[in-house]
């Protein structure tokens, strides 16, 4: 691949176009919007110049009830040799595709599985998918030639490349990644209206589930209206362990013995149940989930802190896996997680009190 077009100046387009510049692709930028391109190409996503005679990729960025329509578009202009859609719903567009009467050989669809909460060219970064999954949807008129082309584009953004199917593709990001999106707001909702005292203790635990409530509401409107159905069948099941946790709960505050215990037991068993799915995330690098062991540390706020309690781990030999970072509310410090393997634990504990740090059991 030598050239390619994205229509699409968004945070997917723009970080698909700054990965490809980076490695030497010329990319021309088409948006609905000519400001987000301008913006694009003053970040060096690529050219907003229209290209001379057909590329070798069109790489259509747009939100999913507008791909079918773009890549139509695209391909009765004779855009590209090949073409692929980048959003996060497929098996809507495909049969949108299909019922154009297009010759598809020269069409894949594709997600990237990789995002934030921030959307716009001004949120794209060049790193976005590296060792993210990337999905390609084939389908038995795919030509070789267009799957090799999505391969290497998934290559050059340093991403992972996953092959399904596509209604398949649509069930599996209902749970993994819409569904998320919907129960974080609908956790986050409930601060909207509380006291504020409440909202002052708020520590790690309700910053996690809510991170991805922040997202643009806009967007999420058009990514689930292009997936309703296996979001609602997911949903469905969430509400249906709500609705036992709740009757839980309220037996829990019964004065019948054997009605707590059944209560107890009925929490216990989705706090279980959710270990058990929990435990099935992929870890590091994709691999199988790794148990690490956590030391704590009190940091100030202040400059250069935690470039110091890196390079301290550093020196003691031990490699920092993972760490989080627990704000305190009124104060100008917090606590560092630092989690490792669990051999290497006791002797950064070690090391890093020798330095001086205060460390928290």
């Amino acid at each position: 691949m030598r050239t390619a077009v994205v229509i699409g100046t968004g945070l997917i387009g723009t970080s698909a176009a700054l990965a490809l510049t980076a490695r030497g692709i010329t990319v021309h930028l088409v948006d609905h919007d000519p400001a987000r391109a301008r913006t694009a190409a003053a970040r060096g996503a690529g050219t907003e110049e229209p290209p001379d005679g057909p590329v070798d990729l069109a790489i259509i960025a747009v939100p999913p009830a507008y791909v079918a329509t773009e890549l139509a578009a695209a391909m009765r202009a004779g855009t590209a040799r090949g073409y692929l859609d980048v959003a996060s719903v497929k098996g809507g567009p495909k049969r949108e595709l299909e019922a154009m009467d297009l010759d598809l050989t020269a069409y894949i669809g594709t997600h990237p599985m990789s995002g934030k909460e921030r959307s716009g060219p001004l949120a794209g970064t060049a790193d976005l998918f590296e060792g993210r999954p990337w999905v390609l949807t084939p389908t038995r008129d795919t030509d070789t030639e267009v799957l090799n082309l999505a391969l290497e584009l998934v290559a050059l953004c340093r991403a992972v490349p996953v092959v399904m199917d596509a209604d398949a593709h649509d069930r599996a990001v209902a749970l993994v990644s819409h569904t998320p999106q919907l129960v974080s707001s609908m956790v986050a909702a409930r601060l909207a209206d509380a006291d504020e005292t409440a909202v002052r203790l708020c520590g790690q635990g309700i910053r996690d589930v809510t991170r991805i409530a922040a997202s643009d509401p806009r967007m999420w409107i058009e990514i689930l209206s292009a997936n309703p159905g296996p979001v609602a069948d997911v949903l469905s099941g969430v509400a249906a362990d709500l609705d036992e946790t709740v009757r839980a709960l309220r037996a829990l505050q019964s004065s019948d013995e054997e009605k707590r215990l059944g209560g107890a037991s009925g929490v216990e068993d989705v706090l279980r149940r959710g270990n058990t799915g929990r435990a099935r995330v992929p870890g590091k690098h994709g691999g199988g989930p790794t148990a690490y062991e956590t030391v704590s540390v009190l940091i100030s706020d202040q400059p250069g802190e935690l470039a110091r309690i890196f390079a301290d781990a550093g020196r003691a030999g031990v490699n920092i896996e993972d760490v989080r970072i627990e704000h305190a509310t009124g104060q100008q410090a917090g606590l560092v997680q630092l989690m490792v393997e669990p051999a290497s634990a006791s002797s950064l504990s070690a090391a890093l009190r020798d330095r001086g740090w205060a460390l928290r059991q």
